[in-house]
């Protein structure tokens, strides 16, 4: 519960404009220091659980057993945390494609599902707590 509690903390935060991306390239010690808030951790932790229902326990476990072997005593990146999935998965699945779609974009999908008798339609977007039109970046 408490796990939870903070996903839906850090999905208010993610939902805002001035949100971030987990993941997101850096020039200086004071933008990493401005990356490791509360919605990178959380959001980070979910998409790991996320991705170990969608693969399974036992298919993570080992993805993540390979990545601590090939990179003990050693620095890594977030791709070698997804090739090691990839190789666990032997091609069938491009984990990082897939993952990338989460972490290197801020926010997180809407997804909203409506029935017309037997036809289902399903339509994604954005999800925007405050919408502040005068605040929005080229990519809002």
């Amino acid at each position: 519960e408490d796990f939870l509690n903070l996903i839906f903390k850090a999905m208010m935060k993610d939902s805002l404009n001035s949100s971030h991306p987990v993941s997101s390239a850096v020039q200086s010690s004071e933008q990493i220091e401005e990356m490791f808030d509360s919605l990178s951790y959380i959001k980070g932790a979910s998409l790991l659980m996320m991705l170990k229902h969608y693969l399974t326990k036992d298919v993570f476990q080992a993805g993540i057993e390979v990545y601590l072997h090939n990179h003990k005593y050693g620095s890594a990146q977030s791709d070698d945390l997804w090739d090691s999935m990839n190789e666990i998965t032997n091609g069938t699945l491009d984990v990082k494609k897939l993952m990338k779609t989460w972490v290197l974009h801020k926010g997180f999908p809407l997804v909203t599902i409506s029935r017309k008798g037997k036809i289902i339609s399903l339509h994604q977007e954005k999800f925007s707590y405050r919408v502040e039109p005068d605040n929005w970046t080229s990519d809002a």
